[in-house]
């Protein structure tokens, strides 16, 4: 039966002025998977843990890199064992693998025509050992999250990639990711100390197992005599010896590392070193074990301005030999560029010379003395260098945090400006690090005569420098001109600095027909041979880090069809992916442009476009939070949100509008009506159950609407009290506005019977601290409008914005008063949504008033002014994707701190999803987003605590534990004791 209220998903159309692309995918994809296929793998694995709809295919048809490649299927392995079962069917159906994870590849490593195989969604966990010098990994495992705990314990995992965030473990290891700080002893292939993979074959080689290579000699014999037989003819060529300790005494990502041969003895150990860097060619690390690097306690950076390169790059080698952490170098262009994009950017960087050149240098210690001789030591280095200005060391987290960002934020910078259709490669070399300046000079010489930016950056201590690209793909010119810019890049880079094309990023497809370039015919038949032994089928990865073709680099680029405005800058890089709410559940903010511009390579009509459209309203549009977390990850503050928002209002014919409209103006009876319901339910669930409830809930849902009519999915919190606490507006220092939600919503489900609801809670503390507060008698009714702006729904939005502007300059008195919101979505959605529909002396107003989060009021005026007279023990807090927005995290953990013995922020704690009312429409979008911070919350709690009331209710109806405001806590732990 069709639903009374359904969506049109044909409404969002197709982007204005597109048209079909020759990379659309044929319309005999419409239907997915090959049916045969799909239920082959479901049988084998689960059917959760396939994917086969077109949407599915296409979503993972893309990386960071330049190509596309639409995979047959997409699978995700539970485990090791599901794994080995996989690679035997494809084994014995001729099939092909590749490995994907965070898909952060630059370079076309993870994607594939046939299966495509997620080793991110199940392999997660990890463990701390020694106290920190080791850590036990699965490859899922994002190496932000490993590194945040490793820092507890005063250790991090060597190699530092600038995608920290968002790669994985299981990617650092299959890449050999470097980094600023990963000097080569620090890397992965040295630092790996144990693992378990799999190999094509479906053996599953564990090096912790004691008796692992007499297993693997009775599983694989010809396998283990032909490794030993390779060893030993390897180590017998002196020349090839010699040849292979040069070419891996610099970073080098571009070939296999064929000195596992020389670095170990048995074929288990000899397997897994020859895995790491192997870009998933051999097999998959399914666990590891990583031997870690103690952090320096102490750091700080000081940018080193000098007048060009080779100065610059001179001073390299003598920073680093005095035990600098870093030295990163940047070339004027790129200096420049960031003054406009980058507040912490010095502003005379603007004029400096275009020969000048910079060196980010950071140093560190164990302690503030030892820190304070790393500087000593700079400073000594630097005496006689001709310093453009001043040098100065940042010892201040905020100073390195802004340093860093400059440096990392650059290419999501170039990237957001290139011209309408190019592509952004970036690419990565290495030079001898004694020559890296004359390199650079040279590189910087050839990007100049191709046309391509003259932006040269990168780790210069280790010779290894970053450059961009920028070229029209689709135009054959164009494409010819790249080909011929990475030819005369192999002539530079391999014939006369005899460094390696690829020093961090892998081989990928971009470079695989330039390895035996690099490397000669011995080392590269050496390769095949390695790669025939280990998988004698072929069945992995097929023209990554090898091929036969000397033209698949220059095949499958992806097109760039311009999309909406706010989303068509994307480079596809996934930092927004760790962090998106419906991430574990549909698709990522970067899935979700990938989707858009295949609709806009699409033909008009076309059942394909239809089909996608289709499969979007849920995944995208429906399950999106549009909390604008992913702007805070993207490097270019793409907020995917708000497309999907005018996705929502583009399907609202004039009688929703209408409605919307309605209830906007009448809002008052709505929230009586609401609070009366939410009454109801709490006396039906008391009589027969929340599952009652949801049974009755979920009957409305299926005739109206999913994304209209609210599910039950857990206890709800009280109803609220009908009348606001009495205050008066003489003598008050502010004006309280309660947001709607808290004047239907009382305390939560699970709180404890002597909790003040959170107005009274907040007048409490007002009267105590002796700021009082005042609650206008005609709040009702009043709301902020984000309900109707998230929705979609235009006028219902502005209606709101209009009556809470004219109120709250009637209620401050023309801006006298500040006024305290007690919902930090509220408090964000007046600071950043209401100005944008008011025009006029109304928008003047209202740029006069003060408005301030409740967070802010507690820190400012209120939490001195209180004795604390009970500790609340141990508390967990949630910080909310509106505090991220509006800076008040720190703020908020420091006030719980003021009446807690300890304060637990999961790790992972993000978004939680319930975006107003999403978290009951769509209660798995909560469970998605919470997934990780809900298993943080081990050990038991005395109080849960947050800064928005539909936050604190999804975490308790998913997570069943009774979250309140911050403002309920301190209420309580500075609540007069009294004496008899």
């Amino acid at each position: 039966m069709k639903k009374l209220l359904t969506p049109d998903p044909s409404r969002i159309g197709r982007p204005e002025g597109a048209s079909p692309q020759p990379d659309a995918v044929p319309a005999e994809r419409v239907n997915g998977a090959p049916a045969p296929l799909l239920k082959a793998l479901r049988t084998l694995l689960g059917e959760e843990n396939v994917s086969g709809r077109v949407s599915d295919l296409i979503r993972y048809a893309s990386d960071a890199s330049p190509y596309r490649t639409v995979p047959q299927i997409v699978v995700r392995p539970r485990n090791a064992h599901d794994l080995a079962r996989l690679m035997r069917f494809a084994a014995r159906n001729d099939r092909k693998i590749t490995f994907r994870a965070a898909g952060t590849s630059l370079n076309g490593q993870a994607m594939s025509e046939d299966i495509l195989v997620d080793v991110k969604t199940h392999f997660t966990g990890m463990e701390v050992r020694d106290g920190g010098k080791r850590i036990w990994s699965r490859p899922g495992v994002v190496l932000g999250d490993a590194q945040a705990v490793l820092a507890r314990h005063g250790h991090m995992i060597g190699p530092d990639p600038g995608s920290t965030s968002v790669c994985t473990i299981g990617g650092v290891l299959a890449d050999n990711a470097g980094g600023m700080r990963c000097s080569l002893e620090r890397d992965s292939y040295h630092t790996l100390e144990e693992a378990t993979f799999v190999l094509p074959s479906g053996t599953i080689v564990d090096t912790t197992d004691p008796g692992a290579e007499e297993k693997l000699a009775a599983a694989e014999p010809e396998l283990v005599a032909g490794l030993l037989a390779l060893r030993d003819e390897i180590r017998r060529d002196e020349e090839l010896v010699g040849f292979l300790r040069r070419k891996f005494s610099i970073r080098n990502t571009n070939g296999l590392r064929l000195d596992a041969f020389l670095d170990e003895d048995t074929p288990v150990r000899i397997l897994m070193r020859l895995m790491v860097g192997s870009e998933g060619i051999f097999g998959a690390i399914t666990e590891s074990v990583i031997r870690t690097i103690e952090l320096p306690r102490y750091k700080a950076v000081a940018w080193v301005m000098l007048p060009d390169l080779r100065q610059a790059a001179s001073y390299v080698a003598p920073l680093m030999d005095t035990g600098a952490q870093a030295c990163e170098l940047l070339v004027a262009p790129v200096l420049k560029r960031s003054v406009d994009n980058f507040r912490e950017a010095p502003a005379e960087w603007a004029d400096i010379d275009d020969n000048t050149a910079a060196l980010l240098l950071e140093v560190g210690g164990t302690s503030e003395e030892e820190l304070d001789r790393a500087i000593a030591a700079a400073q000594d280095v630097l005496a006689d260098a001709a310093l453009l200005s001043p040098l100065s060391f940042d010892r201040t987290p905020e100073g390195q945090r802004g340093a860093w960002k400059i440096r990392n934020g650059l290419f999501g910078l170039i990237g957001g400006d290139r011209p309408q259709g190019t592509a952004l490669i970036t690419e990565d070399v290495c030079f001898p690090p004694a020559e890296v300046g004359q390199g650079a000079a040279d590189l910087l010489d050839l990007l100049s005569s191709y046309g391509y930016p003259e932006m040269v950056m990168g780790h210069a201590a280790f010779g290894n420098l970053h450059f961009f690209l920028l070229p029209r793909l689709d135009d054959d010119g164009e494409r010819a001109h790249y080909a011929n810019f990475l030819d005369d890049l192999a002539r530079l880079v391999i014939d006369e600095y005899q460094g390696s094309l690829k020093a961090e990023h892998g081989t990928g497809v971009n470079m695989a027909p330039f390895l035996l370039r690099e490397w000669g015919e011995c080392a590269w038949e050496l390769m095949w041979r390695v790669k025939e032994l280990i998988d004698p089928r072929g069945i992995l990865a097929p023209n990554v880090k090898l091929t036969r073709s000397q033209d698949i680099h220059l095949q499958r680029f992806k097109s760039f069809p311009r999309v909406e405005d706010e989303i068509n800058a994307c480079v596809e890089c996934g930092f927004c992916e760790p962090i998106c709410p419906s991430r574990h559940v549909t698709v990522t903010p970067r899935q979700r442009i990938v989707l858009r511009r295949e609709m806009a390579r699409q033909p008009e009509g076309s059942e394909l476009l239809a089909k996608l459209q289709q499969e979007y309203e849920y995944d995208a549009v429906e399950m999106c939070a549009a909390d604008g977390t992913c702007a805070v990850a993207c490097p270019i503050s793409i907020d995917t949100g708000k497309v999907m928002k005018m996705f929502r209002a583009a399907e609202h014919d004039g009688t929703a509008e209408h409605i919307a409209l309605g209830t906007a103006r009448n809002f008052r009876h709505f929230e009586r009506a609401a609070r009366g319901g939410v009454k109801a339910a709490e006396l039906l669930d008391g009589v027969a159950g929340t599952g009652a409830l949801r049974g009755v809930a979920n009957a409305g849902r299926a005739v109206i609407s999913s994304d209209i009519l609210p599910t039950i999915p857990g206890k709800l919190p009280h109803a609220a009290s009908r009348t606001m606490p009495a205050t008066q507006r003489e003598g008050a220092s502010a004006v309280y506005f309660p947001a709607c939600i808290n004047r239907i919503f009382g305390r939560p489900h699970g709180a404890p019977s002597d909790q003040l609801e959170l107005p009274r809670a907040i007048v409490e503390l007002g009267r105590r601290s002796g700021r009082p507060v005042w609650i206008p008698g005609d709040v009702e009714g009043n709301c902020c409008g984000t309900p109707w702006s998230s929705k979609g729904y235009t006028r219902g939005f502005e209606d709101r914005a209009r009556a809470i502007a004219t109120d709250l300059w009637r209620w401050t008195d023309g801006g006298a008063l500040p006024v305290v919101v007690d919902a930090a979505s509220c408090t964000h959605g007046l600071l950043e949504q209401v100005p944008g529909a008011l025009d006029g002396e109304l928008a003047e107003n209202f740029s006069r008033i003060r408005i301030l989060d409740v967070v802010d009021w507690l820190r400012d005026e209120v939490v001195d002014g209180l004795t604390f007279t009970d500790s609340m023990g141990r508390v967990a807090v949630h910080p909310t994707c509106s505090t991220t927005h509006m800076g008040l995290n720190d703020d908020l953990v420091a006030l719980v701190r003021r009446a807690a013995d300890e304060v637990v922020v999961p790790d992972k704690a993000t978004c939680c999803g319930t975006a107003g009312d999403r978290g009951l429409l769509h209660p798995e979008l909560v469970e998605s987003a919470t997934r990780e911070e809900r298993a943080g919350l081990t050990g038991h709690f005395d109080a849960f605590v947050s800064d928005n009331r539909t936050c604190e209710m999804g975490l308790e109806m998913i997570a069943g534990k009774p979250y309140q405001s911050v403002a309920c806590l301190l209420e309580k732990a500075s609540r007069p004791v009294m004496t008899p």
